[in-house]
């Protein structure tokens, strides 16, 4: 089978995707895929002499530089990166090494990975791919619509309010603060802050503005965090985040460091075991996605709280559904060569 993994991409976690992207590379090499690894957005020169089937190979990647650079990239810094002229999602030859692959598996992640404009793309020119498809994925990734979803079919979530503008007066946050606030379409906890009280609210959206145009302010849970992921229908062991100093942001999730520890399986009651697997499942459900994806919750004395969906979680080297998926004796290779064994079955029950 000839596999294109998709990495890279123009969103501002284009530097996560590009280590997912090795790793997956890799993983399904290994296991005896043919596969070509392309940079969505950056596309792929051919030379005259040069075939599409020329990319597609066995060989194992250079791994040795996966570090993510904590720097996060604007629109400017990544539009700056394609040199030939070019605009657009995709860069040059991408759709074409595409169409020559029994299976795209997307290794990307942010906004252009996951608001379902390549999926969309690629069922176009009917082009199979993993994850979820475009409606699910962008319903997943605006986290404003996802908040919709979630309240209508009675997922507890987090209260919220929606702006599209910084100057938000005090009295229109009826549950108080702290507050987080987050672009509605965002991904890594990139622009995301926790704000103790009104007079620092203004700055931190601001800030926000500069990835999405809609922001949401959502009431801070204190608790415990936990992350679960679902693959082929298969709810997996749950991971719990825990910082010791800060936060789970962008360089807590992808630097080593001594401050985060991911622990799996959690010590959990059998309630909030049970809780955890009921809301994942209805979670998925509801936004209707389909292959896999990863659930983020917070849970406290007072319940279980839905934060939000992953269509694309990461598969880098600190990644959490690899971590969950060794907890039942799947190893990274085994996880990616089940995400594509479920989503080639998918396709042939629909054909």
């Amino acid at each position: 089978m000839k596999i294109v993994v998709l990495s890279g991409g123009r969103s501002t976690e284009r530097n996560v995707s590009l280590s997912s992207g090795v790793k997956i590379t890799n993983a399904l090499r290994g296991k005896g895929y043919e596969v070509a690894l392309v940079d969505s957005f950056l596309g792929q020169a051919l030379d005259p002499s040069q075939s599409v089937e020329d990319l597609f190979s066995t060989q194992l990647a250079d791994e040795s530089n996966l570090v993510i650079a904590d720097e996060v990239l604007t629109d400017d810094k990544i539009n700056a990166l394609r040199t030939d002229g070019t605009r657009g999602l995709l860069g040059p030859n991408v759709l074409k090494i595409c169409q020559a692959a029994d299976l795209v598996y997307l290794g990307l992640h942010g906004e252009d990975g996951e608001n379902g404009k390549i999926q969309a793309t690629l069922d176009v020119f009917d082009i199979r791919y993993t994850g979820s498809g475009p409606l699910a994925s962008g319903l997943a990734m605006n986290k404003k619509f996802s908040k919709e979803v979630f309240m209508q079919n009675q997922i507890p979530t987090a209260p919220y309010i929606t702006t599209k503008t910084a100057d938000v007066d005090e009295s229109a946050i009826t549950f108080g603060f702290p507050v987080v606030v987050k672009p509605a379409n965002g991904g890594s906890s990139v622009g995301t802050h926790i704000v103790q009280k009104h007079a620092d609210l203004k700055e931190s959206l601001l800030d926000a503005f500069k990835f999405d145009d809609d922001v949401l302010i959502e009431k801070y849970i204190k608790g415990r965090e936990f992350s679960v992921a679902i693959v082929d229908g298969e709810v997996l062991p749950p991971v719990e985040i825990v910082v010791t100093q800060g936060w789970y942001d962008f360089q807590h999730k992808f630097q080593d460091n001594n401050q985060t520890q991911f622990i799996t399986p959690p010590e959990l009651d059998h309630e909030t075991l049970e809780a955890l697997n009921k809301w994942t499942k209805a979670t998925f459900k509801a936004l209707n996605m389909e292959n896999y994806g990863r659930i983020d919750f917070l849970v406290n004395d007072e319940g279980v709280y839905v934060m939000e969906a992953n269509s694309l979680p990461g598969m880098t080297p600190r990644s959490l559904i690899p971590q969950e998926a060794a907890v039942v004796g799947i190893n990274y290779a085994d996880l990616c060569e089940k995400i594509i064994q479920s989503k080639w079955r998918f396709y042939e029950d629909q054909a």
